[in-house]
């Protein structure tokens, strides 16, 4: 694993037309940290990750992956990304366990024990031969969330992968995303959960409007958790009401 920041973004802007989806975003990700990104339905969460999996083209700004700049040395930075889209792209008329593998080449990664323990630790081991195109939603996001996961990836991007499990699902994604951070990748999640990001995550960032609203970790957002129930809940709906009004 590399020593740079697992995803560097700076002064990241992308727009859709004339609208500012993304606005001068500044953003790192340190190896070892899982951040919870939320906000509004619209505030640019999913735009954030598409350009950080280089999946879209920022109108300006830069993405750095492991140290790898994004737009000089595509081939090398993508390759350190598990990104898990919403609705997860799965390839339909592949199994299970012929897209993990069909993923795991695509990343030079060819342990086949290492795939099946992915899949049995996600709860998919039993379904492996089924078509992607036949899975339940909650099967068709921790199939997203293995291949985010599979092989040596340094940044796992996931767009609200663990909306929709089921709670033994939801305990086994969390499980192995803490296994990812244990080993050394930055994890960067969109989520609504707001209980998920309190008991999963290192730092929470709320973004609104296209930009950076709040971002608190440490002693501060230990601080704000040991207020009780309700105490993120209650930050969050003052950040977003407070920029509907401004």
């Amino acid at each position: 694993m590399s020593e740079n920041p697992a995803l560097e973004v700076c002064d990241l802007t992308v727009c859709y037309g004339k609208r500012v989806a993304v606005d001068a975003v500044s953003l790192a990700v340190a190896p070892g940290e899982i951040v919870a990104l939320l906000g509004p339905n619209g505030a640019g969460k999913s735009t954030l990750l598409l350009a950080a999996a280089g999946a879209l083209m920022p109108s300006a700004g830069s993405i750095s992956i492991a140290g790898d700049p994004l737009d000089q040395a595509p081939l090398a930075a993508r390759g350190k990304i598990g990104f898990a889209d919403q609705p997860p792209s799965l390839y339909e008329f592949y199994s299970v366990d012929e897209h993990l593998e069909f993923v795991g080449m695509c990343r030079g990664h060819r342990d086949e024990s290492e795939r099946h323990q992915l899949l049995d630790a996600l709860g998919l081991g039993k379904i492996t031969d089924r078509l992607c195109r036949e899975l339940s939603f909650g099967m068709r996001q921790r199939v997203g969330l293995a291949a985010a996961l599979l092989g040596d990836v340094e940044l796992v991007l996931l767009d609200e992968t663990l909306n929709g499990l089921d709670p033994r699902a939801a305990v086994s994604a969390r499980t192995a995303l803490v296994a990812a951070a244990d080993a050394g990748a930055g994890v960067l999640m969109s989520t609504h959960l707001l209980g998920v990001a309190e008991r999963l995550c290192h730092r929470i960032v709320i973004m609104d409007r296209g930009a950076i609203q709040l971002d608190v970790s440490g002693d501060e957002l230990s601080e704000l958790l040991d207020k009780g129930p309700g105490a993120l809940e209650a930050l969050y709906l003052e950040k977003v009401l407070s920029g509907e009004a401004a």
